[in-house]
């Protein structure tokens, strides 16, 4: 599943093609990828617009369009967006731009969804605070923290608390922390709290600049896939060793998420 830093390369990537450019016609090969209005209603409304600037918010990309209308897209677990790809069978929609651009939404598994709203407030009042921005301070994370019985890891993954985060960066995260993931959020000690902020703002920022991680699905948006995934350590780690201890990294469920981790240098609590 494209995580933040996966999202944040296509907004990176896209935004020069895209914004400034009036859609000029809209294609929607799935109905089901639009959630609303309506598949008619939603190129009608759409065609003609300009894009004005394309934001980020956790997972969401936004597509701020004139008239005040946002064009709001999750990628899920296999969606991509595609400047002037080959037509595939994967192809959901198309947005043909007024200098001939194409920009294919692609989603093998069909769980990608884009939608128009008024403003951002509809995404952006369930989210919690993005950790990459400075106002995410180690107090913000202990403050997320206190008082929450669930495992640390299943605390990073909800959206609700923190934005953006997913499996693969979780895992990593919590590795360089040298926290184990099934820990309990509140037995966190300060010293742990204070690493695991560093650790985890280290991830996201790295994944960034390695334009995501390519462990399946994904691609930037000129089809090149990211490297993100050649520093991981734990995360899609079955059969890996540790390259601190030369540990095995296994594979254990936290709240029905498939978790990677080194027991050596992340005993269990």
């Amino acid at each position: 599943m494209p995580e933040l830093p996966e999202v944040e390369t296509i907004k990176n990537e896209i935004a020069p093609v895209m914004v400034g450019r009036k859609i000029k016609t809209v294609e929607i090969f799935w109905d089901g990828m639009v959630k609303q209005p309506s598949a008619k209603e939603f190129c009608a409304r759409v065609t003609g617009r300009t894009i004005e600037k394309i934001t980020r918010r956790g997972k969401y990309l936004f597509l701020h369009l004139d008239k005040n209308g946002i064009l709001m897209m999750h990628m899920k677990m296999t969606g991509s967006l595609l400047i002037n790809p080959a037509h595939s069978r994967f192809t959901r929609a198309v947005l043909h731009l007024d200098n001939g651009t194409a920009i294919h939404f692609s989603d093998p598994r069909k769980f990608a969804r884009m939608w128009l709203e008024k403003n951002e407030d509809a995404v952006i009042d369930k989210l919690g605070p993005e950790p990459i921005d400075k106002d995410f301070t180690v107090k913000t994370l202990a403050d997320i923290l206190k008082n929450r019985t669930a495992p640390v890891k299943a605390v990073l993954l909800d959206q609700a608390i923190i934005a953006g985060i997913g499996n693969m960066y979780a895992d990593e995260a919590l590795y360089d922390a040298r926290v184990h993931p099934a820990k309990a959020a509140e037995k966190l000690s300060p010293a742990e709290i204070k690493r695991l902020h560093s650790s985890i703002r280290k991830v996201l920022l790295k994944g960034i600049e390695k334009k995501g991680a390519s462990v399946r699905d994904y691609v930037r948006p000129d089809g090149k896939p990211g490297t993100a995934h050649d520093d991981f350590v734990v995360a899609h780690g079955t059969g890996k060793t540790c390259s601190s201890c030369g540990g095995s990294i296994q594979r254990i469920v936290v709240r029905g998420r498939g978790t990677y981790l080194c027991p050596k240098c992340q005993p269990a609590p």
